[in-house]
């Protein structure tokens, strides 16, 4: 099987709440949206915001609680972009998780939660390229 992620969906209380938050704050640009889901494409795959009652409907998910703990990562090309990066997302309805710091194991993170909770790491790791498309590749 291929090793990769077509679609990323997380579920929303408030679309135009969470649109603001992805637009404003990420400067993301729609490619597609209606009154219960927006798409954004991004480098290699799709990031959606549906309406979180639709999205378990559409699963069948009765038990609508969050299925687990985990976080999404932005990473930026430079060190100061963290910082920059986290008071966008901040005015754009963002919440500071964990404000920008300097890891054990190196580079410079910190994390912001979406309007809804979901958790990103706003990331610089030296170690790791970031192409122009914004392709990030691993790296020690």
């Amino acid at each position: 099987m291929q090793q990769q992620i077509s679609v990323i969906t997380l579920g929303v209380g408030d679309l135009a709440r969470s649109r603001r938050f992805y637009v404003e704050g990420f400067g993301w640009s729609p490619v597609f949206e209606n009154e219960d889901i927006v798409f954004y494409q991004m480098n290699g795959f799709v990031l959606g915001t549906w309406i979180r009652h639709a999205l378990a409907e559409d699963m069948r998910r009765e038990d609508r609680a969050a299925p687990g703990l985990f976080s999404l990562a932005h990473n930026v090309s430079r060190r100061e972009d963290v910082q920059a990066t986290l008071d966008r997302l901040s005015r754009a309805g963002g919440r500071i998780m964990r404000p920008a710091d300097a890891p054990p194991h190196g580079g410079f993170r910190g994390y912001v939660a979406d309007p809804d909770g979901h958790a990103w790491e706003i990331a610089w790791n030296p170690a790791w390229a970031i192409s122009p498309e914004g392709h990030v590749t691993f790296g020690v």
